[in-house]
């Protein structure tokens, strides 16, 4: 397939990230082409298209292989850090419309080889989910109460529903394992789009850690899920684990799957209510062989 650019999103330390294919001009573009390319590589992929309105510069859509999705983090970073890479980006802070609304993107280009890329994200929305809620997502996960800090279970959104799930250590996050049936049951019956256990690793230093469970998407695991990670941020700030303020918050996640990532996230406020947030990370081809196009 031409056209494809695959790199890693949210490396650490240069290595890990989340594989990501981007197409930066999928113009012309069927859905059953974009379909097949998430089904080739059994990644979330990103296309890029044209402005659709006056109001936006690019449409971004993603893709993973069983079915469409409306915003993905990490290929919306990876696709900026293509268009800055191969100088077709229009400005250093564009507006892109997907289907989840629109996203704004950051690009510092001080480093033409190496752009720096953060997207914003909506205040996010935290909710406690109920004693049977609870129960069902230990089921899925085989934990009980027990392996828990004492903070609740939560769905929490930006974009997209995760269920946020508060390990009492770092040691215990990365022992659980997961099936992908209990798991997508677990998410319709909650109404999540994917479990999100974390674990505290360094907490005055704004560090922590997680593993992503997606509902549906044809995969146990990811990698790096920058959604999931806005999500967090704000579940983190209601549950009094990091102050009101714009440091940056650090999540690593994949190191059960020998991909440890790093996903930053910057809280916005206006006076003391949180208005948003920034998302970032770094990006790197995954394949120096296949350039930026």
């Amino acid at each position: 397939m031409n056209g494809i650019t695959l790199v890693n999103v949210f490396t650490h330390q240069g290595r890990g990230g989340n594989p990501c294919p981007i197409a930066i001009d999928a113009s012309t573009w069927q859905e059953a082409d974009m379909q097949a390319v998430a089904q080739r590589f059994g990644h979330e992929s990103g296309f890029v298209l044209p402005a659709a309105t006056p109001d936006s510069d690019y449409v971004f859509r993603f893709w993973v292989p069983r079915h469409e999705m409306e915003m993905c983090g990490h290929a919306t970073i990876g696709g900026l850090w293509c268009l800055a890479v191969a100088g077709r980006l229009v400005a250093e802070q564009v507006r892109i419309e997907t289907r989840s609304g629109p996203v704004t993107g950051f690009v510092e280009l001080s480093s033409a080889s190496d752009p720096k890329v953060e997207i914003s994200q909506p205040a996010g929305k935290v909710v406690d989910l109920t004693a049977e809620q609870e129960s069902a997502v230990l089921a899925a996960l085989g934990l009980s109460r027990g392996d828990l800090l004492d903070l609740p279970i939560q769905n929490a959104v930006t974009s997209r529903v995760k269920t946020l799930i508060p390990m009492k250590s770092v040691a215990l996050l990365n022992a659980l394992s997961s099936d992908m049936t209990r798991t997508e049951a677990c998410c319709e019956q909650i109404g999540s789009t994917g479990l999100y256990p974390y674990a505290i690793e360094d907490q005055a230093r704004r560090r922590f850690e997680a593993r992503q469970f997606p509902k549906s998407s044809g995969y146990p695991e990811d990698a790096a899920t920058g959604i999931a990670a806005a999500a967090l941020a704000f579940g983190l700030l209601k549950n009094g684990l990091v102050g009101r303020d714009s440091q940056r918050i650090r999540v690593l996640q994949g190191r059960a799957m020998g991909a440890l990532s790093e996903i930053g996230v910057r809280l916005g406020f206006a006076g003391d209510k949180p208005v948003g947030c920034l998302l970032g990370g770094t990006v790197s081809l995954a394949d120096a062989a296949n350039p930026v196009r």
